[in-house]
């Protein structure tokens, strides 16, 4: 089932939380050796499942997706196989466009299925078919980045603030007001570029699953909270020409 994963394409304002938690990253650095833009990696395998560092996601990846939706958009066969592993994971494709990246598409699952055909079937999902942009077009694929996140180490938590900013996406189950069960979900990097903490976070999930009365701490309490963490490769339209387009078909 597809998920979208991101915030607004803008910031969002909360004003419903005085708590500030320090931003943590470290779970997001990339592993660059300086070469083709800082994205010829060291230890990321292109066919095995998992390099020496333990990362599944790889730089490939991400031209696969590029491959992909350019050759969506000019209506052509499908492009090579790619070679990278293809075990399955949970996966999230995020289009990205600009000079400041606003969000211009995200959508994934967080059922386990294969990455070739995983990263082929979201990379066109997430440019075309979320709900809140218009598909991408021809003449915005030159300003594009696109971001792949593989998410791993899915654990329960056991209340609504046991995950940590900057190191955790989360996944809510609740019922809205009427009852109904609902799920929403945002991956690690959109509470820190939200400038949330975790009461901020968990009620805007509320408001993007669907959830229309007031949000109380009874409200949050009742909620079921899976963390995960995800390993997240971007590259722009330029690394994937320079790096890539040049080398696999020319």
């Amino acid at each position: 089932m597809a998920a979208g994963c991101c915030g607004g394409a803008k910031k969002q304002k909360l004003t419903n939380s005085t708590s500030n938690h320090h931003h943590n990253n470290h779970a997001h650095h990339h592993h660059h050796n300086g070469l083709c833009g800082g994205y010829a990696v060291i230890g990321l395998p292109l066919n095995g499942t998992l390099s020496r560092s333990g990362m599944v996601a790889h730089p490939e990846m991400c031209f696969f997706c590029f491959d992909v939706l350019h050759h969506h958009l000019h209506s052509l066969d499908p492009p090579k196989a790619p070679t990278f592993c293809n075990d399955a994971f949970p996966l999230f494709v995020t289009w990205k466009i600009g000079k400041d990246r606003r969000l211009r598409g995200c959508m994934g699952t967080f059922d386990a299925i294969n990455l070739h055909s995983g990263l082929k079937e979201y990379a066109v999902t997430s440019a075309f078919k979320d709900s809140r942009f218009p598909p991408v077009s021809r003449d915005e694929f030159s300003k594009l980045h696109v971001s792949v996140s593989i998410l791993r180490h899915f654990e329960e938590g056991l209340d609504f603030l046991d995950w940590e900013v900057g190191i955790h996406g989360i996944r809510i189950e609740f019922h809205n007001e009427k009852g109904n069960k609902r799920t929403a979900t945002y991956l690690p990097e959109v509470a820190p570029e939200q400038g949330w903490d975790r009461i901020q976070t968990i009620d805007s999930l509320l408001r993007k699953g669907g959830f229309k009365g007031s949000v109380t701490n009874e409200v949050r309490r009742s909620i079921r909270l899976t963390r995960y963490q995800s390993e997240k490769i971007t590259i722009s339209y330029q690394e994937y020409m320079m790096c890539w387009r040049a080398r696999r078909y020319c």
